[in-house]
Order: C-alpha cells, then structure tokens, then sequence
C-alpha cells in the first residue's frame, strides 16, 4: 500500500512540474508554482527556511522520500528504470553494489565550492531540478508546442481562437547539447542500473542521503523471517539492500517501497526504528497488527504537501506574444539580465539555469546564456520582442532567489540597461527620410527626435537618449525597422539602479 501510495504522489508532481515548464503562457503557475519552490536547493538558495526545515525534518522522519516523490529527476529515472524492466521483462534485474562514496563526497564538495565561489555554471549542471527543467524546455518543450500550433492551425479554420500559434525556436546550441547530454547520461544510467545518479553524482542526494541514515522510519529486515532469498536485492533501484548480510545501505534508500512489496514472506517491514525488535510478538500479533508506518507516512506527507501549497502565491496572466523580427544580435559588453536580479553577480550566484524563467517570457526576452561563467543561466535580448513593463513573470516563478519578486510599478522604475544611438545604422541618416519608431514606442519617455543638423530646424531628426530616463527594456532595439543590426540597441548594466 505505501509503494501504491508513493508512486501516486510521484506521478502528480512529476505531470504537474514538467507542465509548468511546458505551460508557455504561464497560467498554471497561479496554482501549482508552489512546486518549484520547494526543490530542496532553489529553497536553499533563496534561503526559505521553512521549506528547508520541512525538507530536513521530512528526511529525518521518513527517509529519501524527497528524491522518491518530489524531485522530478528522480522520479523520472523510476519511469526510465520501469519501461527497462517492462521491455526486458525482467522484475529482478539489480543487485547490491557497495557505495562509492569518495565519488559522491567528492562531487558534493566541488559542488560546494562551486556554490560558495558563485560558479554557476558547474552547479547548474549538477543540480537535479535545473537538469530536469533544462531537459523538459529544451527538449519536451518544443514538441508540445508544436501541437500546440497544430491544434492552433486546425482552430483557426474551424474559426475558434481557443489556441493560438507560438514560435519555436533553439535559444541557445550550448544549453541545448547540455540538456541533451544530460538526458541520454540518465536514460543510460537508468534504464541500467535504476537510480545510480542519485546515489552517485547528485549532490542534493549524497547531502539527504546523510540526513536519511538518522531517520525514525526506515524499512528493516527480520532476519528471523528472511530465507535469504535475495529478491529484495534484485529489485532495488537504488543497489542498497544486501540480502545476505541482511544490511539496508539507509544513506542511498530512497524509499521506493518497492522491496516491502517484493518480499513474499513479510521480512521487510517500513517501521519506528526504535521498536524493540523486529520479531515484536505484539506488533505482528494477529490481533494488533496495526500499520502506524502507513499512518504516519501518509501524515507526514500531507502535513508538507499542505504547508508547503501555503507558498502559492497569486500571478498574473499576459499571454501576448512579440513580434517575430529579423534582426541580428549586436555586440553587448555588458550581458542584460531580468530585473529582480538585482545585478550580474547577484544572478550567477543564486541561479541554478533551471530555464523556468526562460520557459514563461511572453516577450522571447530571455533566453540561456552561452557565456562559460554564466552558462545556462537567463539573460536578455531583443531580437524577437522587448520586456514589456507590465510584464514581471521571471520574478514570480523564479524558485531560487535569483530573480527576486517585483511589482509592475517597481519595474518601471529599474535600469537594467539603457540605450546607445548606432549613427550608421539610422535610416534617417542612412536615407535621408523621417522615422522617430524609437522614441514614439518607448514606454519610459527616455528618447526624443532632434534636428541631426543644430543649426537647422527642418534637417532629418535623429533620437537623443535621456539616459537617466532611460530603463533598457529594449522597446527600441526591438521596434527599429533598421536591418540586420537595429539602429539603437541596449547596453547592460552590471549592477541595476532605481530611477
């Protein structure tokens, strides 16, 4: 019954998590953005203590339930790890392995020093949620899109704008190999040998992994039940049960349930650590065999599940897309990040790249970085539309404290950025004709049209930019009918100001 229970819990998560990077106009956030913000290092980088705290006391209860229903890495590589099984046809196809563990402390000690020095890259790649997001956004995201356009096409000429079309594109070849690196490793290692990266690479596994061998419920062998038949070892993913020794390795369990049910003669039971023995004649007493593990699983469970819903918090919706333009990327010395994110060091330190700000933008802004020490993490662009001020979506489900949470109002008075005139770009100098796009659209007032010529009135207007005025949204790179280079474009600012 627990197993019944664990996996139904893991396959909501799972369904609703990877719609909420597939949900491209960010409606389900409303409800479900909750999920991502309690993933155990997005918490812990934003420093929300009460997920933490309910992460940390949920282990030391019940075990590794984390990697088992909550983490969507995890709970994948069971669903790898099943279709295995299923085309082999093999039930019993692992065995116990000692466990590495110079490797996995070793890899969690680099991946703290990586964290401490503000290298987000190297974390990025480890960090189990931002490795599934990036899987589902690069990968997943762009065949549910085209269904999306497909259904779109079809509603079109039935006359029903129920869907509407979106574009599909590569933001970044880097990110891209990456996520598809990362999906084959797991594909391999899974449909192999069940959960060997999480008990072997995954930092925030090795670290429950710790917190898991003082937990009060564990599943433990009666030895004087056990016939030492080795199925329990034979169908554990995670390679922790010795059945001949009769050992459970409680650092790489993650509480899968699965040997409780493969056992046929009941010597594996999930209980109080703390009982007697497991041969209590009064807990396996036919008249008082009561089930306080299920009971107190099922308890702990919903007491996270309801405290950690508390988090929800209400969001907007802005489903307009961008205009599609054809315009070159122009050489920024200074990359422009989303606002909230304070600054360029304050992003590279909290972001885990897990793309879910990238997955929301309505706009086509932001898009992975292919800089090395910022690899996978957002920045912004403007080729395909420019940040709306109205729209603040990367700040609202941004799980780890690297965009923080601001208002419309609050945005409209952030630099990010400000503009910079390209005088060979600018038709009216180029052709002599009248044009002042720039400044009839930017939202901040920051761009007027002067005469180009001082000491005639009536020569072609060129834009002046006021860059006090000036936010760097990027409404006039974007909307500049220049081609291939825009005739204004934004150049960043490593540290953002209020105007």
């Amino acid at each position: 019954m627990l197993r019944k229970i664990r996996i139904t819990l893991a396959i909501v998560c799972l369904a609703l998590i990877t719609l909420l990077f597939l949900d491209f106009t960010g409606t389900l956030h409303a409800w479900f953005g909750w999920l991502a913000k309690i993933q155990f290092l997005p918490a812990f980088l934003t420093l929300n203590v009460g997920v933490v705290v309910a992460l940390v006391l949920l282990t030391l209860l019940f075990g590794r339930v984390y990697c088992s229903i909550i983490c969507p890495l995890g709970v994948f590589q069971d669903v790898v790890s099943h279709i295995s099984g299923m085309r082999k046809k093999k039930k019993y196809r692992f065995s116990y392995s000692p466990a590495v563990s110079w490797l996995r402390y070793g890899l969690l000690a680099l991946f703290i020093i990586a964290l401490v020095a503000g290298i987000g890259s190297f974390v990025a790649l480890l960090a189990p949620y931002s490795s599934y997001g990036r899987i589902v956004q690069n990968l997943f995201a762009p065949l549910w899109q085209w269904g999306n356009n497909l259904l779109a096409y079809f509603a079109e000429r039935a006359e029903s704008y129920a869907f509407y079309h979106t574009d599909v594109w590569l933001k970044s070849l880097p990110t891209f190999i990456v996520a598809a690196v990362t999906f084959v490793a797991l594909i391999v290692l899974a449909w192999r040998n069940g959960r060997t990266y999480c008990n072997t690479i995954c930092p925030v596994g090795t670290v429950l992994g710790f917190l898991s061998r003082f937990s009060l419920f564990q599943p433990v062998i009666d030895k004087s039940k056990c016939n030492s038949c080795g199925l329990c070892s034979k169908k554990c993913k995670a390679a922790c049960i010795d059945g001949k020794k009769h050992t459970i390795d409680y650092s790489r369990c993650v509480a899968c349930m699965d040997c409780l049910d493969t056992c046929q003669h009941g010597a594996i039971r999930y209980r109080f650590r703390y009982c007697k023995s497991a041969t209590d004649t009064t807990a396996t007493a036919p008249g008082n065999n009561v089930d306080t593990a299920r009971r107190s699983f099922l308890t702990g469970a919903g007491l996270l599940i309801g405290a950690t819903a508390l988090k929800a918090q209400e969001k907007t919706v802005d489903g307009g897309l961008a205009t599609i333009l054809d315009k070159e990327i122009p050489e920024r010395r200074t990359p422009i990040v989303p606002p909230g994110a304070q600054s360029l060091s304050h992003l590279r330190q909290h972001c885990t790249g897990c793309q879910l700000c990238v997955s929301v933008c309505p706009n086509g802004v932001l898009r992975p970085s292919s800089s090395l020490l910022s690899l996978m993490q957002p920045e912004s662009s403007y080729e395909r539309g420019f940040c709306r001020p109205e729209c603040v979506k990367c700040s609202e489900v941004c799980p780890a404290g690297a965009i923080r949470k601001i208002t419309p109002a609050q945005k409209s008075s952030i630099q990010i950025g400000h503009a910079v005139w390209v005088m060979p770009n600018c038709l009216p100098i180029v052709n002599g004709v009248s044009c002042g796009n720039c400044a009839r659209h930017c939202p901040a007032g920051a761009i007027t049209m002067v005469p180009s010529d001082p000491e005639d009135e009536f020569s072609v207007k060129i834009p002046a930019v006021n860059e006090e005025r000036c936010i760097g949204c990027g409404a006039c790179e974007n909307l500049c009918p220049a081609r291939p280079f825009s005739a204004i474009y934004v150049e960043g600012h490593e540290v953002h100001k209020t105007i």
